[in-house]
């Protein structure tokens, strides 16, 4: 098995405290906005970690701002009663039914958060749109002010964050490995310890206590290890499992005491490790060879810091690592008693690429804190670079990391759209892949209530990945399965965690669109957010403040002045004349009858996309799981017909809930390389802009 103790020392998101003066929370809002003379949402918001914050009533009017944007002044009623208000800023893409970068700040409330201030710069969010009703939902980290007294005394511990060890989410179990983030906590330097493991440091006497909110005798953690170096401080340790499940004061003793830090205790909150613990992207998992060899699950076969690596195969045997199955006094400071199956308490389940599979063990790895889960991946398990791996615990999920496979038993690399062998095998080696994506697009929908409508996008972004965060690149966590000339592909986001990993996103300054006569864009700014550029609006009826455009057929150049990250740049792409679909797009497709599309129009050779399926949603607030599941096939417009086959279609899931969504796509594309400087040398790995420009519709699947 390979030991992981360094896994603890990356950076964290900070997390929720509820009694503090500052309050580090993860802010979930589901909505449905009505389009009207006045656009109004309504739903429930979540904050993760703070008392009484779980699916509470969020309502909200939407006026649009000179930038084109929706601002959504809210209130969120606490089940004391308490009131949190803000404001949610809303890119008009996701009034279009497409995806942005949103953000919120808080303005103030009544009491506990009277005169309360702060800020969610980074919401990721998303819209479906079904004739005049739009189903909203956004979640990101962010921070709460209450101006209460939160710090400890002057120059004491301050206490920011306390989270599992794995995932980085609030919420832990007894028996499991966990991490205090703050000030003050312990003396400059890293010091481990080894079981047995003590409860306060034997030098300065540092320790942590978990006391009851309800009253009675704290208890304090064992220490895994002090770490505060380069601005970092922070302590592991495990907690011990005779800790009940309830709410909890932590505090962190260090010549004085910090005051407490809300916590939550639950009877078991299984998270994974991931290689760069972030708590998302790649998993830390090993691919079984042989009794005596693993290999670290990666994307290519090789050899790095003296350890062998391989992507997983179908049919080969996994090992996964994490935390918080839950308690096992013996072993909390005793390795030789560390063995123990918790599969006759608990129903525990992996799933992969959707697909579930029965565990082989689920228990202690022979390590206090650490927990293995075996099991054997199917023979048509879904492959590719960043399948979905999860386990269900008594039903509840754990948040969406990534695992890689590759395509049948004989391959040596794992296969993600866009990516060569020699570009993955440079990631697996340490390296990075910088990439440039822009896409230019237009859809005509046409619906019972709204009449017919266009819908034009224009955006991109430039971003920088690693090997652990592959699936950044492909925009979640992603599972592909090749058919013909038809792919299906199955992505998954929420359960509390990002599934998008940790993309860096690359500024590239001021970026301007240009296009031909009659589209109304001439050195037309994107509007930037986060590093990543969108224009968007809608022809057909009126959304305020969106910028008048459209997208004739004709040539339209991007032009990049450049930023901090990226020189200036330039892309160019033509836009042909749209597909007309005979007889129009279904109002609803059969699945077992398969799918028969005519169309006239296009140059013979220009590929045809079609794209369709659906998103289900599981679970509510921050434990919502939202998982698309859509086919892509290809062929050239002078094939003048395509049939997606019923084999592809009954693999996509029926609409049947209210929260179901359907969509299909039929368009025209094309796409042209460009190249962009780095401003730290050289330049970017590869660059595409596309175009895309046909009809779409959001039938029901039945």
């Amino acid at each position: 098995m390979i030991r992981k103790c360094s896994i603890f020392l990356a950076g964290v998101l900070l997390c929720a405290a509820s009694q503090a003066a500052t309050i580090n929370t993860n802010l979930s809002v589901t909505a449905t906005v009505v389009l009207g003379a006045t656009i109004a949402a309504n739903g429930t918001a979540s904050l993760s970690g703070i008392s009484g914050a779980n699916n509470l009533p969020f309502s909200a009017t939407l006026t649009a701002d000179t930038s084109g944007n929706f601002n959504a002044p809210f209130t969120i009623t606490f089940t004391n009663g308490d009131k949190l208000n803000g404001t949610l800023t809303i890119p008009a893409s996701v009034l279009g039914g497409g995806t942005a970068t949103g953000k919120a700040t808080i303005t103030g409330g009544t009491g506990t958060y009277a005169g309360a201030t702060g800020s969610f710069p980074s919401l990721s969010g998303s819209g479906a749109l079904a004739g005049t009703t739009i189903s909203l939902s956004f979640s990101g980290a962010g921070t709460i002010n209450t101006g209460g007294s939160g710090g400890g005394p002057t120059g004491g511990p301050v206490v920011t964050a306390v989270l599992d060890a794995a995932s980085n989410t609030p919420n832990l179990a007894p028996g499991s490995i966990f991490i205090v983030k703050g000030t003050g906590l312990s003396a400059s330097g890293y010091t481990p310890f080894n079981p047995p493991r003590p409860t306060a440091s034997p030098s300065g006497g540092v320790k942590v206590t978990f006391t009851p909110v309800s009253g009675g005798a704290g208890t304090d953690a064992y220490l895994w290890y002090l770490f505060n170096q380069s601005g970092v401080n922070q302590i592991a340790g495990i907690l011990p499992s005779t800790v009940a499940p309830g709410t909890y004061n932590v505090t962190v003793t260090n010549g004085t005491a910090s005051s407490a830090f809300l916590t939550q205790v639950v009877a078991n909150k299984l998270a994974l490790f991931t290689q760069d613990a972030s708590g998302s992207g790649l998993t830390s998992l090993q691919n079984f060879i042989n009794a005596t060899t693993v290999d670290l699950n990666r994307l290519t076969t090789g050899t790095v810091g003296g350890v062998t690596y391989s992507p997983a195969h179908p049919g080969q045997p996994v090992i996964a690592y994490g935390t918080g199955l839950g308690a096992f006094a013996a072993a909390d400071n005793d390795p030789s008693k560390a063995a123990h199956d918790y599969r006759a308490d608990l129903t525990i389940k992996a799933i992969v690429g959707g697909m579930t599979i029965n565990v082989d063990y689920a228990g202690l790895a022979g390590y206090p804190g650490e927990d293995q889960l075996n099991f054997t991946l199917p023979d048509n398990v879904p492959t590719g670079c960043a399948v979905t791996l999860q386990f269900s615990v008594n039903g509840k999920l754990t948040p969406p990391t990534a695992i890689s496979i590759a395509p049948d038993k004989s391959s040596s690399v794992c296969v993600v759209p866009g990516y060569t062998t020699a570009q993955l095998q440079k990631l697996d080696q340490g390296g990075t892949i910088t990439s440039g994506v822009f896409s230019i697009a237009q859809f005509q929908f046409s619906d019972p209530t709204l009449g017919s409508f266009k819908t034009n996008s224009i955006g991109g972004s430039f971003g920088q990945i690693t090997a652990f965060q592959i699936s950044s690149a492909v925009q979640g966590n992603v599972n592909l399965i090749q058919q013909g000339s038809c792919t299906l592909i199955q992505s998954t986001s929420g359960g509390g965690s990002s599934t998008g990993g940790n993309l860096t996103l690359l500024d590239a300054g001021n970026v301007t669109v240009t296009g031909p006569a009659g589209s109304s864009l001439s050195n037309t700014p994107l509007t930037k957010s986060n590093n990543s550029y969108t224009l968007t609006n809608t022809e057909g009826f009126s959304i305020p403040g969106q910028t008048n455009f459209t997208l004739p057929a004709g040539s339209y150049t991007i032009n990049g002045a450049g930023g901090n990250d990226i020189g200036a740049f330039s892309a160019n792409i033509t836009i042909g004349s749209p597909l007309v679909v005979t007889g129009g797009l279904p109002a609803s497709v059969t699945r077992s009858a398969g799918l028969t599309l005519n169309w006239t129009g296009g140059n013979a050779s220009d590929e045809v996309e079609i794209i369709g399926g659906t998103s289900t949603v599981s679970g509510t607030g921050t434990s919502a799981v939202t998982t698309t599941t859509e086919f892509l096939c290809l062929t050239t417009a002078g094939q003048r017909t395509f049939t997606v086959p019923a084999s592809i279609l009954n693999q996509v899931p029926a609409t049947v809930a209210a929260t179901d969504s359907g969509f299909l796509e039929v368009a025209t594309g094309v796409s042209n390389s460009f190249s962009a400087p780095l401003k730290a040398g050289g330049t970017i790995d590869f660059g595409i802009i596309n175009s895309f420009v046909g009809a779409g519709a959001a039938p029901k699947y039945q």
